[in-house]
């Protein structure tokens, strides 16, 4: 076996955390892909995974041989790829973005680009946490907020709100709050995203400045969902991002309240590492991002 299918083996390893996966995806046994990862290590003097009988991880030396690896072979594929453009995208992209976004709006985006590229496989995987692009072997993410990892190259697509809002009924039974200061005499719902104090939330106070109020958080929750599902029930209020509750809005199953309190709208960017892209996550970030601009744009 030569030694850029070796790097090839390793990369999809790492990318897809299986040597099972990874053996199905380049149609090979998953005992020859065993034994190139091993001679990549043995030529290398280093382990690169770490494997247990469930599981597949980078060690410190994986990580850092995974993002030079997956330049180099971007590098030579761009070398290698015919001078047509129409040439049809081939092999497997992978990208992350938080739960609900990823449902509602990058899942349709998804389907759509596989449907014009049917050699192309794609995972996509979400999760309500910041994914390590590096360390996951992910080609592209999409960002919801400020860019903490300034070495990672960004692409702003829109924007969110961050909305604070309830049902109908609870706002009936408990009154609609006109300043923030009324939030201590209500009910609220804590989720642990866009409120991280789940006793104190934040509001613009002139400027970059902030100021806090108290505020009474009856449930705390760790997902978007679960926080929409109580303001659904009539629990109390909840501090949620805006295409989270588009739909409901729209459909006057919720209602925003202090509009003119809200904080400054949230960017959204997709992401990718420095580098040389491979084409399909070339072609990807520029459909993507098209399209991500037309979705956002009302909200």
């Amino acid at each position: 076996m030569d030694r850029i299918e070796e790097w090839r083996l390793y990369v999809s390893v790492a990318s897809l955390g299986s040597f099972i996966e990874a053996a199905r995806a380049h149609s090979r046994s998953p005992q020859s892909v065993t034994r190139a990862v091993a001679a990549l290590e043995m030529r290398l003097g280093t382990r690169l995974l770490n494997r247990t009988t469930r599981s597949v991880s980078l060690t410190g030396e994986g990580e850092r041989y995974l993002e030079r690896g997956r330049s180099a072979l971007a590098e030579f594929d761009l070398l290698e790829a015919p001078s047509d453009a129409r040439t049809e995208l081939r092999g497997m992209l992978s990208v992350t973005a938080s739960v609900l976004f990823g449902q509602r709006h990058l899942m349709p985006v998804v389907a759509e680009f596989l449907q014009a590229h049917p050699q192309l496989d794609l995972r996509l995987t979400l999760l309500d946490r910041v994914v390590s692009l590096a360390e996951e072997g992910i080609d592209l993410g999409v960002r919801i907020g400020a860019l903490s990892d300034s070495a990672l190259r960004a692409r702003r697509v829109g924007h969110v709100r961050s909305v604070i809002c309830a049902s109908p009924a609870y706002l009936k039974r408990a009154g609609v709050p006109k300043e923030p200061e009324a939030l201590a005499r209500h009910a609220c719902i804590a989720f642990t995203t866009t409120t991280p104090i789940a006793d104190r939330w934040a509001f613009p106070s002139g400027g970059k400045r902030e100021h806090s109020v108290a505020v009474h958080p009856r449930l705390r929750v760790n997902t978007a969902q679960a926080a929409i599902e109580a303001a659904l029930a009539g629990v109390g209020l909840a501090r949620v991002l805006s295409y989270q509750v588009d739909s409901l809005l729209a459909e006057k199953q919720l209602r925003v309240v202090l509009e003119p309190f809200e904080p400054e709208p949230v960017p959204v960017h997709l992401v990718h590492l420095p580098g040389p892209q491979s084409r399909a996550a070339v072609a990807f970030l520029e459909f993507a991002a098209e399209r991500l601009r037309k979705r956002l744009g009302a909200s």
